[in-house]
């Protein structure tokens, strides 16, 4: 597929194609027309210097509309951390990918020897829709850069060239076309019309419009493109709209910038971004927009000036920021787009697995770190979206940070794994969605009744919203007038009123969605009038009777029996109920016996597991007896599984081990089923649908670290039980990996140090220690070296056998036991290892080191060999002195220490590894410093004009340091204020210069050296008096004027009328001399330090402010001056009134 030219390039090729072949041109046109048709060269496209990691970027293009393009880049992988990710969009958020297949197609490849990343973009058959603004982003972990181009889309050029041939015509018009000699001079006509034609052309493309003002348009703005075109009359507006826009595919060469903004930046919401200009002329005034706005310096939007760069630093974008930004330099403008990207949204509240019933209400819910952010559903991989929710019967929802969806009445087609996805993570869980299943309270029971008798069928349901139907002999049975149906709660009627003989059969119901039904039958007892004896002995009708006959009957735990037994015998026989051996007579209660004439009930409500035994009725009258027995058998749902514990956990499993239950409910216990929570939810998730027979269930698929319970339910026949007592919380934990590089660090003639590093999988139950082990080379035994476990990656085995070959190995363990050990690959042998002893002097002990007085001395001096070196200090040849300096030698390196330094510890110290013969020694020096003492003998040398000569002596003193220079002061004797003359004087001597004449002046003198200036100077023993020549003063006699007076007010204080809770302030003015001392008094009484009253005294102005007065402070004040020649007194009265 060929490449897109640039703009300007391919409207050159379109020109040249145009004109005749150079063949056929003559030598003398072709050097005048090749100017005309080639474009100025201003006009002709400049590339962009590559910027960042593009090492080529996007051109912008023209292209024939049905034609291929193909947009190339390249990116320099050097610049990049990793692998880039590569997405181009059109305009400013449409991706491009979501079109890969149809005409656009995308080519990457990578040159491994230069790390250069070819890019390609190719469009099949252009159309004018795909013209516009593209950008390319490329995106490597913490990295992210984009560039923008254009694609402009033409209408396709008409050839010309085809009409050359009809040029060519015959001389002769009257003979046939192949005969006659051709007409050149035609020919060449036709040429001259063909260049008119072009030319005509080309001035109708630029519309008849002067080049001045294309330059003006193509300067101007949009909004006065109009203006612009009504001012000069120019009236093909579309026409001029198009020229321009192919105009401004024509880069050219910028005057104000040498480098001009990206066509695009990127950044992370809550970053600061930078854009960086360069202007050819620093001194050129410089502007930046916001979306046309001018931007103003603030803690937001930072301008910086480095030489001829100008940089816009945006402080914590947000989206806000997301917008064009244009900067101004004299008459020319760039623009470029910032693109502020939301930040990843982290899921902190993961969703739950659940498990629920057909018909309830399901929430799942998730919370994520953003609030508003956009999150997708999606359902066993399948996205879930708003628009098919109505059909699916679910609807989502926000709030805040959390995100829900929402079934309403759940079904089995919802059932399925969830995940939610955003774009920093995602989570799923499981909805697990059963049947309900529905449970028997009270079974219908068998009746006989009498014509014209009531029949009811009673049952009872675990559901009071279930429905049912009633059916007799498979016939569903209607309502009648003498049929009733009802339905209260979860007890369920039918009630038949005038029981006739075609009412008797088998009587059904079967509850509404549920494969289950409940089923007795209706008996009709005729009554046949016949000649009966007046006597007749007692029978029991049951289907088995005599006393050597047994009935067996079943009840489930928790039904009703009624037990209705017939009786016959003339005169009515005498009934009696036995329980064993026991009589049972009870009328009233749980259990209870109801007679008639003809029948005998015994009724049981709600069974239980204690009235499981042998009944026994017995009749009798005068005419004989008759005695039935009925064994009633209770069963029920078994008792909770027993002693159910996890024996062993992993990575990801458990074993559960449990006792079958002591009682079965009088059926066999045909399974168990298993359900986990997580510790702290209350859903519980059931792990087997099918019962599992054994009593030992491995558990898989669960999340390390996480702490889970569990427990069993025991299933037979009657149904499920209670559940068991939940298991104690457990964690699915697996040992840690081997630990890694096992090394040896030291081995001595019975020690060996080893070293390690952790393991590479630790896992949530973490890591306690380690276990050190070792092993003869020629045995298999391995002997602990650690009896508790080591935390840190290093360990010494010490007391091993001299000269012995020993295996190491390192074992990690945590809860969960130990791990696969980490063993080195050969013995070591146990021997010591000799190594000259060196001291590795400090590079800031090379040279003398000094400290001050009373400052510590602390050296850490680090040095090798073994067996461990004797390690001896010394100055001058002796040993130092222990009661000053302290010394701690371990076997890498020595401490020298000094608490306080003192002049004395300064010297030469010599520090002596030494082993066996082998010996290494190292000299430190140490100077301890302290400020120098005052200059000797300071004088006044000479004195000549406004100049004076000082002259001292070094100090005594020098403090154990050079004198670097000394600081001379000077004072005017009047008034003894010091200043300082010269700083640093390394002489000891200097002359004063500019002393004012007629004063005198003293000198002192400092010294200076490493620690400053010396506590106190010296001082001249002479002064410098500076005369004036010539001039003698004589003093004018005069009499000085007496300024004191007594106090006196020049304002007096004025009677006032305030508001309460307002602010105050009483004013008055007082003159005297010497100062008076003024006193403030409310009704003749002194005020003193109250916080209500502040008194000031500016220039004789008095004051008296009152805070927030109250009518308790109405009263007279006044305000005494006193002095030592007298007293004034000033008076007023303040009046506060409440507020009205």
């Amino acid at each position: 597929m060929p490449e897109a030219k640039p703009a300007a390039e391919k409207a050159t090729k379109g020109k040249d194609d145009a004109k005749p072949a150079p063949e056929e041109a003559s030598p003398q046109e072709a050097p005048t027309e090749a100017p005309k048709e080639a474009p100025p060269e201003e006009q002709s496209p400049i590339a962009e210097e590559p910027t960042g990691i593009f090492l080529k970027k996007p051109e912008s293009v023209s292209v024939e509309n049905g034609k291929d393009v193909v947009i190339v880049a390249k990116v320099n992988g050097k610049e990049l951390p990793g692998k880039p990710t590569i997405k181009w969009f059109k305009g400013k958020w449409l991706e491009l990918g979501i079109k890969s297949g149809a005409r656009f197609s995308f080519k990457e490849t990578h040159d491994s020897a230069s790390n250069v990343y070819n890019l390609e973009l190719h469009i099949g058959k252009v159309v004018l829709g795909d013209r516009g603004d593209y950008r390319l982003e490329v995106k490597a972990k913490d990295t992210c850069d984009s560039c923008g181009f254009n694609i402009d889309v033409e209408a396709p050029v008409q050839d010309s060239a085809g009409q050359t041939l009809e040029s060519f015509k015959r001389l002769d018009d009257g003979k046939s076309e192949d005969t006659g000699e051709l007409d050149f001079s035609g020919l060449l006509k036709k040429r001259e019309v063909v260049e008119q034609e072009k030319k005509k052309k080309k001035d109708d493309d630029d519309l008849g419009i002067p080049p001045e003002i294309w330059e003006l348009l193509k300067g101007a703005k949009k909004s006065e493109y109009e203006k612009i075109a009504f001012q000069y009359g120019i009236t093909d507006l579309r026409g001029m709209l198009k020229r321009l826009k192919k105009a401004k595919v024509e880069v050219k060469k910028s005057e104000a910038f040498i480098k001009k903004l990206d066509p695009a930046y990127q950044v992370d919401r809550g970053n600061k971004i930078k854009l960086v200009v360069e202007i050819s002329d620093p001194d050129l005034p410089l502007k930046w927009f916001k979306n046309g706005q001018e931007i103003k310096p603030s803690s937001k939007y930072v301008f910086e000036n480095v030489g001829k760069k100008r940089i816009l630093t945006i402080n914590k974008c947000t989206m806000a920021d997301d917008a064009a930004y244009e900067v101004a330099v004299a008459d020319e403008k760039c623009m470029t787009e910032v693109f502020v990207k939301e930040p990843p949204v982290l899921i902190v509240t993961p969703l739950e697995d659940q498990q629920v019933y057909v018909g309830d209400r399901v929430e799942m819910a998730v919370e994520v770190s953003e609030d508003g952010a956009q999150v997708k559903w999606m359902k066993d991989g399948v996205e879930m979206t708003r628009e098919d929710s109505y059909k699916a019967r679910y609807r989502f929802k926000k709030d805040g940070k959390r995100h829900i969806l929402i079934f309403s009445e759940v079904s089995l087609e919802d059932r399925g794994c969830y995940q939610v996805m955003t774009n920093g993570g995602q989570c799923e869980a499981e909805l697990i969605v059963e049947e309900k299943q529905l449970e028997v309270l009270q079974d219908i029971a068998d009746l006989t009744v009498k014509a014209s008798d009531q029949a009811v069928f009673k049952c009872e349901v675990s559901d009071d919203k279930v429905t049912g139907k009633w059916y007799k002999n498979g016939i569903e049975v209607r309502p009648s007038k003498r049929i009733t149906i009802s339905h209260v709660g979860r007890i369920h009627k039918l009630v038949i009123d005038d029981v006739r003989p075609e009412d008797e059969g088998d009587y059904t119901f079967v509850p509404d969605g549920y494969a289950l039904s409940l089923s007795a039958k209706l008996n009709f007892l005729e009554i046949k009038v016949e000649y009966v004896p007046k006597q007749e002995p007692p029978k029991i009708h049951l289907d088995c009777s005599g006393k050597t006959s047994e009935n067996a009957i079943t009840v489930v735990a928790g039904n009703k029996l009624r037990l209705d037994v017939a009786i016959t015998g003339e005169p009515p026989p005498l009934t009696t109920w036995f329980k064993g051996d026991e009589v049972f007579s009870a009328t009233e209660g749980r259990i209870r016996i109801e007679n008639r004439v003809d029948c005998s009930s015994f009724v049981i409500e709600s069974a239980e597991r204690a009235d499981e035994g042998r009944y026994t009725i017995k009749v009798a009258n005068p005419a004989g007896e008759d005695v039935a027995s009925i064994f009633l058998r209770v069963v029920d749902v078994p008792d909770p599984p027993e002693a159910v514990r996890v024996t062993s956990v992993g990575e990801d499993w458990a074993i559960l081990v449990w006792e079958p239950p002591k009682y079965d409910g009088g059926q066999a216990v045909t399974g168990y089923l298993v359900e986990r929570k997580k510790k702290g939810s209350h859903r519980w998730m059931k792990l087997n649908f099918e019962v599992f027979t054994e009593t030992t269930y491995e558990c898989t698929r669960m999340i390390e670290g996480v702490l889970y319970e569990m427990r069993v339910f025991a299933v037979n026949a009657i149904g499920v039980s209670q559940p068991s007592i939940n298991t104690k919380p457990f964690m699915p934990i697996a040992p840690t990996s081997a630990p890694q590089h096992l090394t040896v660090e030291d081995v001595t003639d019975t020690t060996t140090t080893l070293k390690w590093r952790p393991p590479n999988r630790i896992g949530a139950g973490g890591i306690d220690g380690y276990l050190v082990e070792y092993c003869l080379e020629d045995s298999e035994e391995w002997i602990p070296a650690n009896t508790e476990l080591v935390e840190r990656c290093g360990f010494t085995v010490k007391n091993l056998p001299t000269a012995a070959r020993i295996i190491f190995r390192v074992v990690g363990v945590n809860i969960a036991g130990r791990s696969e050990p980490a063993t080195l690959a050969q013995p070591v042998t146990i021997q010591e290892i000799v190594e000259q002893p060196k001291i590795r002097l400090p590079r800031h002990l090379r040279q003398t080191y000094i400290r001050r007085v009373g400052e510590q001395i602390n050296l850490l001096i680090p040095f090798q060999g073994k067996p461990r070196p004797q390690v001896v200090w010394t100055k001058g040849g002796a040993p130092v002195d222990s009661s000053r300096v302290n010394v701690r030698t371990s076997d890498i390196d020595t401490v020298f220490f000094v608490r306080q330094a003192a002049r004395s510890d300064s010297g030469e110290y010599e520090l002596n590894v030494q082993i066996e013969n082998m010996k290494d020694a190292a000299t430190i020096r140490i100077q301890v410093v302290e400020k120098a003492g005052p200059p000797m003998n300071v004088m006044v040398k000479e004195v000549w004009g406004t100049n004076a000569l000082v002259e001292w002596q070094p100090p005594k003193d020098d403090g154990n340091s050079e004198v670097t220079g000394y600081l001379i002061q000077k004072a005017d004797k009047k008034t003894m204020e010091w200043f300082t003359v010269y700083e640093h004087n390394r002489q000891t001597c200097c002359t004063v210069s500019d002393l004012i004449m007629g004063n005198e002046y003293y000198f002192r003198v400092f010294s200076e050296n490493i620690c400053g200036l010396s506590e106190s100077p010296g001082l001249s023993k002479n002064t410098a008096q500076i005369l004036k020549t010539g001039i003698n003063l004589k003093p004018f006699e005069y009499k000085e004027h007496d300024f004191r007076m007594a106090p006196k007010f020049l304002t007096p204080l004025l009677d006032r009328v305030i508001v309460a809770g307002y602010a105050a302030a009483l004013y008055c003015a007082v003159r005297g001399h010497p100062k008076p001392k003024v006193v403030w008094m409310k009704n003749k009484m002194e005020i003193r330090e109250d916080p209500k009253f502040v008194m000031t005294n500016f220039q004789g102005v008095l004051t008296l402010n009152i805070r927030r007065p109250s009518p308790f402070d109405s009263g007279t004040y006044s305000c005494r001056a006193v002095n030592e020649l007298g007293e004034a007194l000033a008076e007023c009265k303040l009046d506060v009134r409440a507020p009205q």
